[in-house]
């Protein structure tokens, strides 16, 4: 086998490795009570409510992040994060988090934040020509 084979060879079992595994790393969308039943990683969408509890504490334990998120058909549940708390977290719009429900809470393992945009259609006023 010449050596031009090998190389290709072995770059074809690399990238076949590699779509494996970013295969096994997709989720799907779910609510927290599907995701509940399911007890696979999924992804769940929702908003935080500011009105419950959020607990981070870097002086006691830096990787414990825990909040309350209301999902798209307004289930509330505790989510915990073993992550540091994400800069600027309670100004997102909207949560996206990926993970497994455990012992009645949902123990995410990655956190998405949508933020609002600095621009706002709103305070965009366009000069009419005369």
């Amino acid at each position: 086998m010449k050596q031009s084979h090998v190389i290709a060879l072995i770059m074809l079992i690399i990238a076949a490795v590699i779509f494996i595994s970013a295969s096994n790393d997709v989720s799907s969308y779910a609510t927290f009570a599907s995701a509940q039943e399911s007890g696979s990683r999924v992804k769940v969408v929702g908003e935080l409510v500011k009105s419950k509890e959020i607990v981070y504490n870097p002086s006691k334990n830096p990787n414990y992040f825990s909040f309350y998120m209301k999902d798209d058909e307004g289930s509330v549940k505790k989510v915990v994060l073993k992550e540091a708390r994400p800069q600027d977290f309670e100004l997102s719009e909207s949560i996206v988090v990926t993970g497994v429900f455990k012992d009645n809470e949902f123990a995410a393992d990655e956190i998405l934040l949508k933020c609002p945009s600095k621009y706002n259609k709103d305070e965009i006023t366009l000069r009419k020509s005369g």
